[in-house]
């Protein structure tokens, strides 16, 4: 990404924003709330429209695709909030996940109830009676069913007790270490984030603040003052 300025109505909410994210890469974007870390997943993602810059996938410039074309070249977002179909089944819901890929897609999830054995137990039950844990382990099994190689995440552990919180990172290293999966995270648990993470971006009232290794950003006030609110 490089440039990125993005608006909602007259309201900048990006500006001038290059990261990148090398391939089977974890990368951390932090910052706080409004900072414009959920605006970047979605204008990588097709959901919304920049004003200004420029977003490269494999050479290829993808800044104007629809959210469909984005997903078929290899990159899927796990919202916020999950947003998962709560009167459909899990099963249900990870077809949906893998309807890009056509009829084989949709019924290609044996690998993944592996992957999320819990998921198996409740194939057959609606989403909506999942708990939290479930659930986001089943917003993530569907972002996988479309086989990406890269996998943006947003606010993956939020309001999830802290063995869950635990169990969402474990896997999403697993996932990289196993299967050589690129992720950008987005997460509020900052000392989680940069403990998973190979590099980081702090992201402050709409702008890259700093940059760097985990162990360099524990260090930065910059990333005190994206948290705390001081300088």
């Amino acid at each position: 990404m490089h440039g990125l300025t993005a608006h909602y109505g007259a309201v900048m909410a990006v500006r001038d924003v290059s990261l990148e994210v090398g391939a089977g890469e974890i990368v951390a974007l932090l910052g706080a709330n409004g900072a414009g870390k959920s605006t970047t997943l979605a204008c990588i993602a097709g959901l919304h429209r920049s004003r200004h810059g420029q977003i490269r996938f494999d050479g290829r410039d993808i800044s104007r695709l629809a959210p469909e074309r984005v997903l078929r070249r290899g990159i899927s977002l796990t919202p916020e909030g999950r947003r998962l179909f709560s009167s459909l089944t899990v099963q249900e819901n990870l077809m949906l996940g893998g309807a890009a890929r056509g009829r084989r897609g949709r019924n290609d999830y044996g690998e993944l109830l592996s992957l999320f054995p819990i998921l198996r137990e409740r194939l057959k039950l609606p989403a909506a009676l999942l708990s939290g844990g479930e659930q986001q382990q089943l917003a993530l099994a569907r972002s996988l069913m479309s086989k990406p190689r890269l996998l943006l995440l947003d606010e993956p552990t939020l309001g999830l007790a802290p063995l869950l919180v635990r169990l969402v990172l474990d896997l999403v290293r697993r996932l990289r270490d196993e299967r050589g999966l690129s992720v950008l995270l987005v997460d509020q648990n900052v000392h989680h984030a940069l403990e998973l993470c190979d590099r980081a971006y702090i992201l402050r009232t709409g702008q890259i603040a700093a940059a760097g290794p985990p162990e360099e950003l524990r260090r930065s006030r910059e990333v005190q003052a994206a948290y705390l609110g001081v300088a």
